[in-house]
């Protein structure tokens, strides 16, 4: 209510959110819609049982074809969020989930490669020996055949970890790739305004006596240097595939791309990770496989 009194918004606005799936029952989802909401990312991750355990899921599969077609009986943009490279998944099972995903015509989907992060149950698990994570040659099996795959059925691969029919492309995430500013409200959200970005307190208590004290929540900015900005562009810039426009990019920055990071650009050029268009620099199909440790050399 708050954003929608303070801001006049687009006649086509994205609202969107993230919804574990058993949490939309009926009432929650029409709720939603009349609230406003006209995008929903779900968080379904896979559509094997024994996947979705390892993963501590509390759905099952047969449940997600359920949800999903009473969500988009009211809200038709759907975006599913699938992991692969998953301890215990095969390929063939990774195929399966994304035809069961293509199955129910969803507009966007997004694959992630499953990350390790420290302190999570996964993490404790991994160092006591509890599994292994797959060899990198079926992790990348499962990314190039989702390439292929969801390229047929007529989901363009728009960023490296999302596909999209045309004009579902997740707008507020095309914002943050492209380096536009954007507000953050509530608490622990971020902003990124005037090449300064500004973080909220991640306490909920604290967020609310700071409000209601008439105290800014902010607990953290940083100021970008000029160059700091350009090369952060450049890291979130690759992740498109349509890659980075070489002339916006140096009215925008005031750097040539090139100037600011020519070994980089070469050496990478060289390894077939990155090409060249007349006006491009983006990353190749084999470029995105490697795209976190490729961005590093622009730092």
């Amino acid at each position: 209510e708050s954003i929608f009194s303070h801001f006049r918004l687009a006649a086509d606005y994205e609202f969107s959110i993230e919804a574990n799936p058993l949490n939309l029952t009926s009432e929650k989802i029409e709720f939603l819609k009349q609230s406003g909401v006209n995008r929903v990312s779900l968080g379904v991750q896979s559509f094997d049982s024994e996947i979705l355990t390892f993963l501590e899921r509390d759905h099952q599969p047969d449940q997600i074809f359920e949800i999903v077609k009473s969500l988009q009986s009211r809200i038709s943009n759907t975006s599913l969020d699938l992991i692969f490279a998953v301890p215990g998944q095969s390929l063939a099972g990774w195929k399966q989930t994304l035809q069961n995903a293509v199955q129910l015509n969803i507009p966007h989907i997004s694959t992630y490669g499953l990350t390790i992060e420290k302190g999570t149950s996964f993490w404790s698990r991994e160092k006591a020996g509890l599994f292994d994570l797959p060899q990198d040659d079926l992790a990348g099996d499962m990314y190039e055949y989702a390439l292929e795959f969801l390229d047929q059925a007529g989901l363009q691969h728009y960023e490296i970890s999302n596909f999209a029919r045309p004009g579902y492309e997740c707008r507020h995430n095309e914002v943050y790739w492209t380096g536009y500013p954007y507000f953050g409200f509530g608490p622990g959200a971020a902003s990124y305004l005037d090449g300064i970005r500004r973080q909220n307190h991640r306490s909920v208590i604290t967020w609310l006596k700071r409000v209601q004290a008439g105290e800014s929540p902010i607990v953290d900015q940083e100021e970008l240097e000029p160059e700091a900005r350009a090369r952060e562009a450049i890291i979130f810039g690759l992740r498109r595939r349509a890659g980075i426009n070489r002339r916006e990019f140096q009215e925008r920055y005031g750097f040539d791309l090139h100037q600011l990071a020519e070994t980089a650009i070469r050496t990478n050029l060289e390894a077939g990770l990155l090409e060249e268009t007349d006006t491009h620099l983006k990353l190749t199909s084999a470029g995105c496989l490697l795209a976190d440790s490729i961005v590093v050399d622009f730092l």
